[in-house]
C-alpha cells in the first residue's frame, strides 16, 4: 500500500519570487502540479497550504473598495475566498500535469472549516498581523470605528492583529476521508482553514475572525486522515540551529526529544520555523514521521535522504 502523505505548502509557495498576478502564481502552481504528479505513483497525497499573501491581498481589496452598498467581507469569509482561489490554481495544475502523462486523475478542493475553542487564550491576546499597513492615527481610528485590535508591526507601520488559536477539529473530515478512499487527490484546510467555533447550547457552527497557523491545521489534518508522513514544505532544505550565523548547523535525523530540547533553548523563531517544528514534532510524537524541507528536496526527503526528519 502507498504511504499517505500530507504536504503543507508554505504561504509563499506560489510567490517564490514575489509573484503577484494570478497568471504568475498559476505558473508556479504548475510546478507544484508536476511535483505532485511525480510523487503520486508512490504516495497517497493530501495537500494543505498557506494563504498569507493571497488573503492579505483579498483583505486590501475588500477594505479599500468597501462601500455602504458593497461592504467588506469579514476575515473568515476572506479565508474561504482564498481557499477557493488557491484550490482552483492547484487543482487545475495537478490535472494538467497528469494529462501530460496521459492520465486522468480525480482532484478536489474541500473548502474547510476548522474548529477552534472560543476559550483559547489566543483570543485574549491577538498577535497575528493581517492586511495592510496604516499610520498610527489611521490604525487607532479604525480600531475605534470597527472594534479592531491594532499594533505596531516591527517598525513598518500599524496593522490589524487577530487571534491565532489552535485547531481542534475539521468539520469536513468525513468528506475528506471519503474522497481519499475513492482515490482523489484532496486539497484541504487551506490557509489554516476557516476558523469556526461551536455554540455552547446548540453546538451550531459560527465563523470567527482569526487566523489558524497552516502548519498546525495541516498537522491536525494529517492526524485525522491517519497519514504516515507529515511534511512542512518551506523555503529552506533543512531546519538549522544558529541559522545565518557562522556556527550554523543543519539538522538531519532528530528525535522528538532532541528537537523539543532545542526548542526550549530558543533556537526556533515564532512566525518562522517554530510552528513548523512544533507541528512536525507533534505528528511524530503520535507515531508518524514529521519532515521539514523545501520543494526541491521533497522527493529525497520522503525517501529519508534529505530534509529534517523527526521521528
Amino acid at each position: 500500500m502507498k504511504k499517505r502523505v500530507v504536504l503543507a505548502l508554505g504561504g509563499n509557495a506560489l510567490q517564490k519570487n514575489g509573484e503577484v498576478t494570478a497568471e504568475a502564481q498559476k505558473a508556479v502552481a504548475n510546478e507544484v502540479g508536476e511535483m505532485i504528479a511525480e510523487l503520486a505513483g508512490k504516495y497517497e497525497i493530501i495537500i494543505a497550504h498557506g494563504n498569507g499573501p493571497q488573503v492579505g491581498n483579498i483583505l486590501i481589496h475588500e477594505e479599500t473598495g468597501a462601500t455602504e452598498a458593497a461592504p467588506a467581507m469579514p476575515l473568515e469569509t476572506a479565508v474561504a475566498m482564498s481557499q477557493g482561489q488557491i484550490g482552483y490554481w492547484l487543482t487545475q495544475a495537478i490535472n494538467n500535469a497528469f494529462l501530460k502523462r496521459g492520465r486522468n486523475i480525480k482532484v478536489a478542493t474541500v473548502v474547510s472549516q476548522v474548529v477552534v475553542d472560543k476559550a483559547d487564550n489566543a483570543f485574549k491576546n491577538p498577535t497575528k498581523p493581517i492586511g495592510q499597513f496604516y499610520s498610527k492615527e489611521e490604525a487607532l481610528k479604525l480600531a475605534r470605528e470597527k472594534g479592531w485590535v491594532v499594533k505596531e508591526d516591527a517598525g513598518r507601520g500599524w496593522r490589524r492583529v487577530v487571534a491565532s488559536p489552535k485547531p481542534v477539529d475539521i468539520v469536513e473530515k468525513k468528506a475528506i476521508l471519503d474522497l481519499i478512499s475513492d482515490g482523489t487527490i484532496v486539497i484541504a484546510a487551506g490557509g489554516g482553514g476557516i476558523p469556526v467555533y461551536r455554540t455552547k447550547v446548540t453546538k451550531r457552527l459560527k465563523g470567527v475572525d482569526a487566523v489558524i497557523d497552516k502548519d498546525f491545521a495541516a498537522e491536525k489534518l494529517a492526524e485525522l486522515v491517519k497519514a504516515d508522513i507529515f511534511v512542512s514544505v518551506t523555503a529552506v532544505p533543512n531546519v538549522y540551529i544558529n541559522y545565518g550565523l557562522p556556527e550554523q548547523k543543519k539538522l538531519d535525523n532528530v528525535s522528538v526529544d532532541e528537537i523539543t530540547a532545542l526548542k526550549k533553548y530558543g533556537y526556533f523563531k515564532a512566525g518562522s520555523m517554530l510552528p513548523k517544528v512544533e507541528a512536525a514534532a507533534a505528528f511524530a510524537k503520535k507515531g508518524g514521521t514529521g519532515i521539514i524541507t523545501d520543494i526541491e528536496n521533497l522527493k529525497e526527503a520522503l525517501e529519508g535522504k534529505a530534509g529534517t526528519i523527526i521521528s
